[in-house]
C-alpha cells in the first residue's frame, strides 16, 4: 500500500494519507533555502508555500485604504511605529511570512522584520481565504501576534482578534472605530467604517 502526506489547512497539519503515493521524504526547508528561491513565497514550519497572484482591484483598494487609516492613527497618536506592506516577517529560521499589512514598534527595519509585530492584518481573497482564517490565525497566535485584523471585502467586514491573557485570540464586537494599544501605551484610533465604506 503507498501512502502519501496531504496538508490540512483546517488542522494546520500535515496527514497521512494512506491510498496516495509521495516520495517518502518531504524536505525541510529554512531561511538559507528561501533566500535563494524565485517567485513569491511563505515559509510555514519548513514547509514551501506558494503566495497566490497578485491581488484584484477591490482586494489593492482595501489594502491602500487600510495602511492608510493605521498610519493616520500611528501619526495621530504620536506613536513611535511604522506601518508596513507586502515584506517578509522572518519568525523563526524556518517560518517566514508575509502579511498584507504589519505595524511594528520603532522605525521601519533596514530589511525585513525580525521582532513580533504589534498588529497583523490579512485581507481575505478566494486563493488565501482558508489559509488566513486557519493556517496564519494559528501561526499567528502562536507567535503572540496580541491583534490580528481579517478583513472581507466581498462580506466587506473586518474581524478584530485580540490575545486575551491565555495566549487565545478573542473577537471583538463589530465598531466603526477600534481602539489598540500597542508598543506598551500607545492607543490607535482605527477607522474600520472608512477602511470599508
Amino acid at each position: 500500500m503507498s501512502r502519501g502526506l496531504a496538508y490540512n489547512f483546517k488542522a494546520g497539519s500535515f496527514k497521512l494519507n494512506a491510498m496516495s503515493s509521495v516520495p517518502k521524504y518531504t524536505p525541510h526547508y529554512t531561511i538559507q533555502d528561501y533566500q535563494h528561491w524565485e517567485g513569491d513565497w511563505e515559509l510555514w514550519n519548513g514547509i514551501a508555500v506558494s503566495m497566490s497572484p497578485s491581488p484584484y482591484g477591490k482586494h489593492s483598494s482595501l489594502l491602500v485604504r487600510t495602511a492608510t487609516a493605521f498610519e493616520l492613527a500611528v501619526e495621530s497618536a504620536g506613536c513611535k511605529a511604522s506601518t508596513l506592506a507586502g515584506i517578509d516577517w522572518i519568525v523563526t529560521r524556518d517560518t517566514i511570512l508575509r502579511p498584507d499589512i504589519l505595524v511594528v514598534c520603532g522605525p521601519p527595519p533596514q530589511k525585513h522584520v525580525v521582532e513580533t509585530p504589534a498588529v497583523v492584518v490579512e485581507i481575505l481573497s478566494a486563493s488565501t481565504r482558508e489559509r488566513d482564517l486557519t493556517v496564519k490565525r494559528r501561526l499567528y497566535q502562536q507567535h503572540a501576534i496580541a491583534w490580528y485584523l481579517i478583513i472581507d471585502p466581498e462580506a466587506s467586514t473586518m474581524e478584530v482578534l485580540n490575545l486575551d491573557k491565555f495566549g487565545v485570540y478573542q473577537s471583538l464586537p463589530k465598531q466603526n472605530e477600534v481602539d489598540i494599544t500597542i508598543c506598551d501605551d500607545c492607543h490607535l484610533k482605527v477607522d474600520v467604517a472608512r477602511i470599508l465604506r
